[in-house]
């Protein structure tokens, strides 16, 4: 759910953190979902609240009062709110919910880096997260301002304020004396509490979104009794698709519009309805939304457009409507959308304009473009896919597909899910939830807008390899999303993902009774990544036994065109049971010397002894399937179609059985350090007007305590650089270490297999002579060997830095063998980009070379993307090449570049920011 006036910027999280100033406290409001399903606003507290905050206190039952302050003394209550309006007072956040006060959090400095925390919360909203709603925000909003530790004194028998810090995730030491616990928390947002507070979210969102995505009432406002406009036609879906549910029509004169049930106002209906589908004007959407929320209706889907999308005065009106909807409770959809379905055969519910609606099923789709869901949900009737649940999100005022994931995940009427967006706006946070779905079940999306009109300017290597779409692809790899190009394709892999088993491994049989179709399918597969491979000499003899001659028993299977059915089910049972394949597809194509439709028939009586192993079946030459008898089996209507959805359900599955493993944890002292030092080292850069770039001493300097270090020593004159080369022993290597000098390579500023103290010198001064000036740092470094490959980070303004990992050496851009990461980066995300690699096979023991020590390789990926995540100074960063041999991996050059404009939120880890 929004937390600001963009598109998707998602609710629940600490989104107001980001603006959040160092010197001065005021973190801006923030929309928060609570566990009733309920919106509260966080925000800090002022001295204009100190009535409110009395009223709050005033409230509290007397146990409450001694819980809180030891005594049920009402004076120490006012006294205290007193205290808070002080110049001097504590950081002070509040929650508002429906325009009252209803919680407050302090955290009081008692010590540098240390602030002693209490809560308040209304007596009649125990329960609803607000502890921990409040600790998360004052966690961040606290480390920001630089407390790294909070304490607090509770009462032995308050066992629900000790909770809320135990289940918050955070580092938590306790003991206990006299009656009371004293509690120590750690600031610092570790993976468990950013898991504890998605967690959290996605309770919340599943009971507010429920109204919306499962409604038993709904009322249509905007509809005209002539069947013009946009209301009428939705109200005419409603009518035509059968709901099961309580159906309204709003009119102002009305009482019965097309045979349904009017009202003037909702408010006087006899109880609130769970969804309106609001149609009218613009200008009158808002008003709309008041008589929806003086009657107590939860959810709204805003098909009218006239808001952000035509400018300022839209975006206006836009965010009053979205601050109307937060104030009273409102989860909200659009506006300018086609609207929403809830097909499930209970509801059967189309409140859109779409004139098509797909068979019910177990996928829930969401798209930002009524366009794009349009063409989905036709061809997921073309093709019998079912849906459950269809959402259009048009502006994306509210609900976002951030909050859909939330409520789907657990959902068990979802099966898989599917999304068509243009833009993420909280890409970090989507990171997140789509990973966490992606374990539980299939998610596919298609990202449009992904073309640019050139590549990133830069200067390293890997500010040259990123390109528009390289964000999105390093994302959805990380967190398992299934990406599609287009309706279409998303459709059908949908469609192979709902009927179809995830295949165990890349191994595809192609089986045709039309040999070239099959060498095509062959074909397909390994533009896709799947291996069509060649069967054994046993597999061979058996299918012999079914195809004339042995030509056709390699892989692909030609059958034949005169193949009889039998014949033709028997080669098919005979590659599912083989053990040499993990998917099996089909082509047949009519001929007229074989009944093709029996042969499919016969094909399905076979796979349901093999139910583990996905088969799709691709009918060709006007071959029509039969209605019944092909369960079981999935039909593809082409070779191209049923082979690349077989290779995203194997992508899928590789990366499903992979266990889940954490990130590196965040080391608060070292990254504040390495910050301190980035900062020193950008005002020297400045300085001496080398536009960032550090050079190789300082380079070792920041990068000191991340083990990232360029192998070899420093020198500063041609004499001490061949005393330095004869500690270390020949031959070395000698390059230009300056922080003015980049591509040293091309400049001739790197000498390799030097083997004498007179060649040493010789290529420093030669060194001096190419830069023009004396006394040119270089570093002298022993002569490694191994695979080269390049890593290396540059920060993208959507989705933060970025990682890659890629072959080395002078040939990185020819070659573009790469992939990008996302930090925070696991040792199982390290693997995965490592094996993904052209240039693996060297790594593995190509042609019986020795296997590298890829685990060192893998341990700098992940010690690199913590570096990225730390240090937002970083603005390029590029290890090339990482020289990667049977004993270890060595850095041989490190280049790095700083910029300004560091995060005033740098202190908090990047998953509990923006969230």
């Amino acid at each position: 759910m929004s937390t600001t006036e963009g598109p998707a910027a998602d609710l629940g999280g600490v989104d107001g953190v980001e603006t959040l100033e160092l010197r001065q406290p005021l973190p801006t409001p923030a929309d928060v979902l609570l566990a009733d399903g309920t919106i509260g606003r966080v925000r800090v507290a002022t001295p204009d609240d100190t009535e409110a905050l009395s009223a709050l206190h005033a409230g509290m039952s007397p146990d409450n009062l001694r819980m809180r302050f030891f005594s049920p003394s009402r004076r120490a209550a006012e006294e205290y709110v007193q205290h808070l309006r002080r110049d001097n007072g504590p950081l002070a956040l509040l929650v508002e919910r429906q325009g009252r006060v209803v919680a407050l959090a302090t955290a009081e400095p008692i010590e540098p880096e240390v602030a002693e925390v209490a809560f308040v919360v209304d007596d009649t909203l125990h329960g609803v997260g607000l502890g921990s709603l409040l600790l998360e925000h004052l966690a961040a909003a606290g480390r920001a301002l630089g407390m790294r530790r909070f304490v607090a004194e509770v009462l032995g028998e308050n066992r629900a304020m000790i909770d809320v810090f135990l289940d918050a995730g955070f580092a938590v030491r306790r003991h206990a004396e006299s009656g009371t616990v004293h509690v120590e928390m750690d600031t610092v947002a570790s993976a468990e509490a950013v898991e504890a507070a998605d967690e959290r979210e996605c309770r919340a969102e599943t009971r507010s979104l429920q109204p919306l995505l499962y409604p038993r009432s709904v009322a249509v406002a905007g509809v005209r009794r002539d069947g013009s406009g946009v209301g009428a036609a939705v109200l005419r879906s409603i009518v035509a698709g059968g709901y099961r549910g309580e159906l309204w029509a709003v009119h102002p004169q009305a009482t019965e519009v097309d045979g349904v049930r009017a009202t003037r106002h909702l408010a006087d209906l006899p109880e609130p309805v769970d969804l309106v589908v609001v149609a009218v004007p613009a200008r009158r959407v808002v008003a709309t939304l008041r008589d929806a929320a003086d009657a107590g209706v939860p959810a709204a889907v805003v098909i009218s457009s006239g808001f952000e999308e035509l400018g300022e005065e839209g975006a206006r009106l836009q965010r009053t409507m979205v601050d109307l909807a937060r104030s009273r409770s409102i989860r909200l959809v659009g506006p300018n959308c086609l609207g929403l379905m809830s097909n499930h055969p209970d509801i059967s519910l189309d409140a859109t304009f779409s004139g098509s609606v797909p068979p019910p099923g177990g996928l829930a789709v969401a798209s930002q473009s009524g366009g794009v869901g349009i063409v989905l949900s036709d061809v997921a009737r073309e093709l019998g896919l079912g849906v459950g649940s269809f959402v259009s999100l048009g502006n994306k005022a509210d609900v976002s597909s951030n909050d859909l994931l939330a409520a789907w995940r657990d959902d068990p009427r979802v099966t898989a899910a599917a999304l068509y967006l243009e833009s993420f706006g909280n890409a970090p946070k989507f990171a997140r939830f789509a990973r966490r779905f992606a374990e539980r079940k299939p998610l596919l999306a298609v990202l449009g807008g992904r073309s640019g009109a050139g590549r990133r300017a830069g200067l390293s290597h890997t500010a040259a390899a990123v390109t528009p779409g390289v964000g999105v692809d390093a994302l959805f790899a990380q967190a398992g999303v299934i990406s599609c190009h287009g309706a279409e394709d998303l459709a059908e892999t949908a469609l192979l993902l709902e009927e179809q088993p995830l295949p165990a491994g890349p191994r595809l049989g192609v089986l045709s009774n039309a040999g070239g179709m099959g060498v095509l399918a062959a074909d397909v597969a390994d533009e896709h990544g799947l291996v069509v491979p060649e069967l054994s000499d046993r597999m061979r003899a058996r299918l012999s036994r079914h195809v004339l001659g042995t030509a056709g028993t390699g892989n692909p299977v030609d059958a034949g065109a005169g193949c009889e059915p039998r014949a033709m089910a028997a080669i098919a049972d005979e590659l599912l049971r083989s053990g040499e394949i993990d998917a099996l597809v089909v082509v047949l194509v009519a001929t007229g010397v074989s009944d093709s439709v029996a042969s499919m028939r016969r094909i399905a009586k076979v796979r349901g002894a093999h139910p583990a192993i996905p088969v799709v079946l691709v009918p060709m030459g006007g071959l029509t399937p039969p209605t019944h008898g092909l369960a079981g089996i999935t039909t593809m209507r082409s070779t191209d179609a049923a082979v690349r959805s077989l290779a995203r359900a194997a992508r899928y599955a590789a990366w499903q059985r992979l266990a889940r493993q954490a990130p590196e944890p965040v080391d608060p002292a070292r990254a504040e350090r390495a910050r301190t030092v980035a900062d020193q080292l950008l005002t020297a850069s400045v300085q001496a007007g080398s536009r960032g770039w550090l050079s190789v001493r300082e380079v070792r300097e920041l990068v000191a305590d991340y083990d990232l270090a360029p192998v070899g020593e420093l020198a500063t004159d041609a004499v001490a650089a061949a005393g330095v080369a004869t500690e270390i022993g020949y031959p070395v290597a000698v390059k230009a270490g300056a922080r003015d000098v980049l591509h040293r390579t091309d400049r001739g500023l790197v000498r390799v297999g030097l083997g004498s103290p007179v060649e040493v010198a010789a290529a420093v001064r030669e060194f001096e002579r190419e830069v023009g000036r004396p006394h040119v740092p270089v570093l002298i470094q022993p002569v490694a060997r191994g695979v080269e490959i390049a890593l290396g980070v540059v920060r993208d303004p959507e989705f933060g830095p970025l990682v890659m990992v890629a072959a080395g050496g002078t040939a990185t851009e020819l070659w573009a063998d790469r992939v990008f990461l996302l930090p925070p980066i696991s040792r199982g995300d390290a693997a995965r980009a490592v094996r993904s690699l052209r240039v693996w096979p060297l790594l593995d023991g190509f042609r019986g070379s020795p296997r590298a020590d890829v685990a060192s390789l893998e341990k700098l990926v992940v010690r690199l993307g913590r570096l990225a995540e730390d240090v937002p100074q970083i603005a390029e960063l590029d290890l090339n090449p990482v020289l990667v041999g049977p004993r270890g991996a060595v850095l041989v050059d490190v280049k790095i570049r700083l910029t300004a404009g560091r995060p005033v939120d740098a202190g908090i880890p990047r998953q509990l920011r923006g969230r």
